[in-house]
Order: C-alpha cells, then structure tokens, then sequence
C-alpha cells in the first residue's frame, strides 16, 4: 500500500506539474491584455506599461512561469490583479460551497442512476426497461444550463418549492444538485444494466437462485455488488466532469464556489485565480481517482493494488 500511495502521489504530481504548464502558456497567448484590464480604458500607455512592470507581465515566457512555479512550491498561489487579495484565501473561502455542492451532485446522480440501472436489468425487454433507457439519454444529452434553467422555472418560480437561487439551507442545494446530478445519472444508469445484466448471466448467480434465494436476496447480496466496481471507477472521473460543469451550474444557480469565481476571473483575465481555480480542480481529479481505487479493493477483495 505505501509503495502503491507513493507512486500514484508522484505520478499525480508530475500530472500537476504539465497542467500547470499547459494553463499557463494559454494563458500567456491570450489576446487580451491583463495590464489593460486593470488599468481600464482610459488609461494612458505609459500606465498600461508600469502596470505590466509591476506585475512582471513583461518578462519572457520561461522567466514568468519560473517565478510562478518558485511561489507554487512554497504555497503561494499568487495574488489577484483585480481583488488585490490573495488567491489561496479566495479559493479557500469558496471551495466549502463547491465541495458541497459536488458531494450533493455525487449523491443525486447515484441514487437516481443506479436505481434506473437496476429496474432496467430487472425489466429487461419491457416497458420499464425502454422509457428508463430513453430517459436517461435524455439526460445524458440535454445541456446543463438548459436543465438548471427548466428545473428553475418549474421547481422554484411555478410551484415555489425552492429559493431560486443563493446558499445556506438544505432547500438551496436541492435543484442545483439535481442539475449537476442529472446528466451523470444518465451515464450510471446504463453502465449499471450493462453491468448488472453481464453479472446475473453467471455461473453463480444461476447457483443462487437454484438454491432457493428470494429474488432480492440474489440481486443484492450477490449481483449489485460486483455490478457495481465499473461505476465506482467513474466517480473519480466525475469529479472532473463537475469541476468543469459546475461553472455553468453556479453562475445560473448563484451559487458561491470556486466555479463562479472562475467565471468572473475569465471574464476580467485574472490570471493568478484562473491558475489556481486549474490547479484546485486538477488536485481534486487527482484525489478522487485515487480515493477510487482504494475504495474497489474494499467491494471485491479479489482487486489488488500494485
């Protein structure tokens, strides 16, 4: 285990290290001007000019990201331009809200998705069994904001159940949860027939059910369980996919994470928030990969990690 933790922890920083790298050169050619964005527009060249000094936007390319790299290793993740605050202490502010809100999209999307997997598999060929499969394409294809948008007008405006937007209460976190949720519980409901379906064609289900085994007792003890390994390997991938979703989400939603800061950083070209808001949600891929992997030993025993 402690030779396996170190080699992923290497690998997952050599993985950091390229992101950072691929962030900051696209940010580098950019078009847009951080120096101008600060100054404003009436601002003269010369103004522009020390302003870009100060920062050490003048500096080659190579010189830039090695100071950069230099204040990374030590903890320092910048300081904005705009918000004259640090960076580190930003995130650190919105990321409660952001994790929060994840943990709620990883709960909706797998109480939703595996439980249409599941009546799927068991209604095979039915009717059950195709409006399951055609809801979750469904899903699976409809653009979040779309959703965010549709879930809204007749959860919060129509029927007044939710706040329409903001933080703070249980009921806040419901209809953006379920947005984000949504179009990974399309992707788990169809991995989990496709597994569960595979699963209850084997040789040892058939001995279950011979033997006697209510029809629940055989599902659960025996199919769902080993059913499942392929959608727990998917949770880390989704952490991934909600880190890039979730700036859509909480723009629409007002939701105050690190995705509405991004949001705001892009739209004024904050580069020290836009590299740390990269990092923050690279880490955060990183960590729930590897969370993956050592929870799958602990559902099949017969996984080892190496």
């Amino acid at each position: 285990m402690t030779s396996y933790l170190a080699r992923r922890l290497g690998q997952a920083a050599l993985i950091l290290f390229g992101i950072s790298i691929v962030t900051f050169v696209l940010l580098y050619l950019l078009p847009a001007d951080p120096a101008r964005q600060i100054a404003g527009r009436s601002a003269t060249a010369q103004t522009v000019e020390n302003i870009r000094t100060r920062l050490g936007l003048n500096l080659p390319l190579w010189e830039q990201y090695w100071r950069y790299l230099t204040n990374l290793l030590q903890g320092n993740l910048g300081r904005s331009y705009l918000q004259k605050t640090e960076v580190a202490e930003l995130i650190a502010s919105r990321l409660p809200a952001s994790l929060l809100l994840m943990a709620g999209a990883i709960v909706s999307e797998l109480a939703i998705g595996l439980t249409m997997g599941i009546l799927a598999a068991v209604k095979r060929g039915k009717f059950v069994d195709n409006a399951l499969m055609v809801a979750s394409f469904i899903g699976v294809s409809a653009p979040q904001f779309v959703i965010g948008i549709l879930l809204l007008y007749v959860f919060a405006v129509q029927l007044g159940w939710f706040p329409i937007g903001g933080y703070g209460t249980f009921q806040h976190l419901v209809l953006p949860s379920l947005t984000l949720g949504l179009l990974g519980a399309g992707w788990y409901a169809r991995m989990m027939r496709s597994s569960l379906l595979d699963v209850l064609r084997q040789d040892y289900i058939r001995t279950a059910q011979s033997k006697g085994l209510r029809g629940s007792v055989v599902l659960f003890r025996h199919a769902v369980p080993n059913a499942i390994l392929p959608i727990v390997a998917m949770i880390g991938i989704d952490i991934g996919m909600f880190m890039s979703g979730i700036v859509v989400v909480e723009s629409v939603f007002g939701w105050p994470g690190i995705g509405q800061l991004a949001w705001q950083a892009i739209q004024r070209i904050d580069i020290p928030i836009i590299m740390g808001v990269t990092l923050v949600s690279a880490c955060a891929i990183v960590i729930g990969n590897l969370i993956a992997d050592l929870i799958a030993p602990l559902i099949d025993p017969r996984i080892k990690l190496r």
